[in-house]
């Protein structure tokens, strides 16, 4: 019985110390910043963010409409600039490095992504007609909360999650992470706020967001019109590469 009780001492001290770790460090562990890319070829703009400075690739300038682009955890934006520029050449895109991400100051959280990508969007809404947003991943969140605030054209959102709550509960199923989690991107809280018409893009084979998650956020839009698509033999990181997956994004917004 002794030895049993020991087991059960260290068992529990052992869950009690990775939980503190798990939140101690949860940030560190949620966010994956890539260094700066020199880029070639490009623009750039300097976005002053209370008192960050956000790093934007700038594509086919000089467009009357645009898109802003918000890319996945541990995504170099930079490297979707030569598709963008070939796929939707009739818009100027916005390719935004977040905060701690590829030259952009400041460190990550979910309040500071959502403040930049309000600050973003009213940048390029001063200087276009009309913005589209895509989010992609972590971005998915940012976009969802953007358009529930502000008046998007249209919004694609590729391999979306419901909340990263829900996600979190699979990777740590013995943990109430729904106490521990602080940047919780709960994006069927915006989802029924949202207007624009919204195009859910998911992998088929994504094995980091099951597309249960996709699915549970493409159900909480009850004013916009959500169409799918489903990019074949995909992952959650390669779904960018067949061309359908251009080809598709550049014909929802352009309809």
């Amino acid at each position: 019985m002794r030895a049993v009780l020991w087991v059960f001492k260290i068992a529990a001290l052992a869950y009690l110390g990775f939980g503190v770790l798990l939140y101690a460090a949860q940030r560190t562990l949620m966010y994956f910043p890539i260094p700066e890319n020199p880029g070639d070829g490009h623009g750039v703009v300097w976005l002053d963010v209370d008192d960050v400075r956000l790093k934007l690739w700038v594509i086919n300038p000089g467009q009357s409409r645009a898109v802003v682009y918000f890319g996945g955890n541990a995504e170099d934006v930079y490297l979707n600039a030569d598709d963008l520029a070939r796929g939707i050449p009739d818009r100027t895109a916005y390719l935004v490095n977040y905060r701690g991400y590829g030259g952009s100051g400041g460190r990550p959280s979910e309040s500071a992504l959502y403040a930049d990508g309000l600050a973003v969007f009213d940048h390029v809404a001063e200087r276009h007609q009309q913005v589209a947003v895509i989010g992609r991943s972590l971005g998915s969140a940012v976009a969802t909360h953007l358009a529930s605030q502000r008046p998007v054209e249209r919004l694609v959102l590729v391999t979306p999650y419901d909340s990263a709550v829900s996600v979190a509960r699979r990777i740590y199923p013995v943990y109430p992470v729904g106490w521990l989690l602080k940047d919780r991107y709960e994006s069927v809280r915006y989802a029924p706020q949202v207007r624009a018409p919204t195009l859910i893009v998911t992998a088929e084979r994504d094995r980091v967001i099951p597309r249960e998650h996709s699915q549970r956020l493409a159900e909480a839009f009850d004013q916009a019109p959500v169409e799918r698509l489903v990019i074949a033999g995909t992952g959650h990181n390669s779904i960018s590469g067949p061309w359908a997956y251009w080809r598709g994004i550049a014909e929802f917004l352009d309809r």
